[in-house]
């Protein structure tokens, strides 16, 4: 674990990290408030720090309080060293964000037990803060794909139009939905249907850029998100998707079977006055005409209020 400490006496400093270090502590040392607060602002800055209270530049409370004003994760762990000892001192110190505090001249034996309090500190916080994140990821994941769910991927694209209308960039929609599902299911079962289901969210991810987003928008649809996508690119990836799809069987369950995938796509352009839920029809609607010609086709159509037309053809199907 590396360790912050601050303080101007060079003797101090120089015992202070001398002690840490026979510890087994990795030492950052300042020798002011200053060069201290620029160190806590680092990106791989020490969670634990040792802050003189008197000092140039900063003070040890005045760190505390710019570092809690920052809250930043993760989380600082500050024991202020001081040699004063008056009750109104301490609550003051304590109160400006401090954790912890150890008068001098310091004790070794307090100050061993005081950074392992500490550490045990970091240790609940670190679980905490993991804890948290699974938890959101669970909140934003489909369970059976591991794709973002209906929610999350309908505010990615939310984000994304608003991102498109300051960059004035397009963003393109892929609406796609697996054909005759229903029989996957009828005629080899449902833990079948699920590994397709798997197995599509798998090439369907593979199948766009790492920046796209990619969601399950409902049973076996699926919703893709391609920022920045004019329309050539949408024409481009909506049939390298359907390939992905068909030209490979998908081996489930000891089975192989033939799996295609009827797409619908569109366009959102920055002076569009379109909503979220009118481009999702569009392409809901380019979809509907991709089953009605066949299936296994990509179909592209543009919102009634778009500024420029998609690319002629607007279908793609397999040869």
């Amino acid at each position: 674990m590396r360790v912050l400490i601050a303080e101007d006496s060079g003797p101090s400093r120089l015992v202070l990290e001398k002690t840490l270090l026979r510890w087994g502590y990795d030492v950052v040392s300042c020798r002011d408030g200053e060069q201290a607060w620029e160190e806590l602002g680092k990106r791989d800055a020490p969670q634990l720090a040792i802050l003189d209270w008197m000092m140039p530049g900063y003070s040890g409370p005045e760190i505390c309080k710019m570092v809690r004003q920052r809250a930043r994760e993760p989380y600082t762990y500050i024991l202020l060293l001081t040699s004063r000892s008056e009750r109104e001192d301490l609550i003051e110190g304590l109160e400006s964000g401090a954790d912890d505090y150890i008068t001098k001249p310091f004790d070794q034996n307090e100050l061993n037990v005081r950074l392992r309090t500490g550490l045990r500190i970091l240790d609940l916080q670190a679980e905490l803060v993991q804890a948290r994140e699974a938890l959101r990821e669970q909140a934003m994941r489909d369970a059976l794909t591991g794709l973002w769910n209906r929610r999350s991927i309908l505010e990615y694209l939310e984000k994304e139009q608003a991102r498109a209308r300051r960059e004035r960039a397009p963003v393109a929609l892929i609406l796609l939905d697996l054909d005759h599902f229903k029989l996957v299911n009828d005629q080899h079962g449902h833990l079948v249907g699920d590994e397709v289901l798997r197995e599509a969210a798998r090439r369907l991810s593979g199948s766009v850029r790492p920046y796209d987003g990619v969601g399950r928008y409902g049973g076996e649809e699926f919703l893709v998100v391609l920022p920045g996508c004019d329309a050539g690119c949408l024409g481009g990836r909506a049939e390298g998707v359907r390939q992905a799809f068909s030209d490979t069987p998908f081996n489930v369950g000891g089975k192989s079977l033939h799996v295609t995938a009827s797409l619908g796509g569109t366009l959102y352009f920055p002076d569009d006055d379109i909503s979220t839920s009118e481009l999702i029809r569009t392409a809901d609607d380019a979809l509907y005409g991709a089953k009605s010609a066949g299936r296994n086709r990509c179909m592209l159509r543009q919102a009634a209020a778009v500024t420029l037309p998609l690319p002629d053809p607007v279908e793609s199907a397999a040869r």
